[in-house]
């Protein structure tokens, strides 16, 4: 096997990429969450942004598996050998998955590392496409849709960590767009269903709407996603859970009415409930860019599970036109604060043409 792969791999590169996104009612696509709540019909909202991860395949020595990523320190082990709980390993988990031995694997992402945005969950998506064009011109295996790819790379992921994990990522990764996932968590069905949102041709229009700021701090979502876990199964903040669920029902029905300032006030409570559950969800530079967003009359909300990493804001154009000023200065305390160019992706995964 490995010699037909690096056959394949030597006659030129291979190729995917996948794009990132920005989101609301996050952790709801959480099998411990939408299951029980499905009464409530839970649902989540992203937008795809225009900042890829790439993966590339190289040919590399037989028996042995490399990756490369940006940010972290390069990796080697036999493919029997490759350890998945190393900060690459769902990478390796991906190639023991294909038996993809004597490659390397090489990523780079355009979004900073750990910035809450679903980088390891693109990159995923965006190696699971590459390998699934790769082994159905070996014919071993058919190439996978790209629903299939999203729900791979989930459970691999959850497989990995060893905890409940969301979906929402992969699926923004997989499809691009604006879309809301509903989550129905039914048993002969799927359990959830795309709902675009704004279409392509709107996309340009939306952008103006829109603000995006790295705090320059890292962020770690398990652990800010497992308190939420820990707390619901317990029984706690259920309630708040049924009105983040409302929520972001309201927040999807105004960005399909492009009232982004209904949307703002949706965001904006939103956050708050979180809060309530877990005060550290913002640090000091995220609390600071809310205020920020709210002051000016827009919505403010951290990406993904928050506590570091970027933060997105929505409002009227003006608005945003204000506000960006003002994050601007807040970002400027921070070394590597910054705001991060608004571009929405409508294509999802890119594919390698063989």
């Amino acid at each position: 096997m490995s010699d037909n792969l690096r056959d394949i791999l030597e006659t030129g590169e291979v190729e995917a990429s996948a794009p990132c996104r920005i989101d609301m009612g996050g952790t709801l696509d959480i099998s411990t969450f939408y299951y029980p709540l499905r009464h409530l019909t839970p649902c989540t909202f992203n937008i795809a942004m225009a900042m890829r991860t790439r993966v590339r395949l190289h040919p590399y020595t037989e028996g042995r598996i490399k990756v490369s990523s940006t940010g972290v320190e390069t990796a080697e082990f036999a493919i029997d050998q490759a350890p998945f709980d190393h900060p690459l390993g769902l990478m390796f988990a991906i190639g023991a998955y294909y038996r993809a031995e004597g490659v390397h694997i090489e990523i780079e992402s355009a979004s900073p590392p750990r910035s809450a945005l679903g980088g390891s969950s693109v990159a995923a998506v965006a190696l699971i496409g590459a390998f699934s064009v790769v082994f159905d011109k070996m014919g071993i295996y058919r190439h996978l849709y790209r629903r299939e790819i999203a729900i791979l790379a989930h459970a691999l992921e959850e497989s990995v960590l060893g905890i409940p994990c969301g979906l929402q990522d992969q699926l923004a990764a997989a499809y691009g767009g604006v879309n809301a996932w509903q989550w129905h968590g039914r048993v002969k069905e799927g359990v959830f269903e795309k709902e675009e949102v704004v279409k392509k041709n709107h996309h340009s229009r939306l952008e103006e709407h829109l603000l995006l700021a790295y705090c320059g701090v890292d962020h770690d979502s398990t652990d800010t996603n497992s308190r939420w876990i820990r707390q619901f199964v317990s029984g706690r903040f259920r309630n708040h859970w049924k009105e983040i669920i409302q929520c972001t029902q309201r927040f999807i029905d105004a960005m399909a009415e492009r009232n982004y300032t209904e949307a703002a006030t949706e965001m904006n409570r939103e956050t708050d409930l979180r809060r309530e559950m877990t005060p550290d969800v913002l640090d000091d530079a995220g609390a600071a860019l809310v205020e920020a967003a709210r002051e000016n009359g827009c919505g403010g909300r951290f990406t993904g599970a928050g506590g570091g990493g970027c933060l997105w804001a929505i409002g009227e154009t003006q608005k945003i036109a204000a506000l960006r000023d003002q994050w601007q200065e807040i970002l400027g305390r921070y070394p590597d604060g910054r705001l991060l160019d608004i571009h929405i992706d409508s294509d999802g995964l890119k594919l390698p043409i063989l």
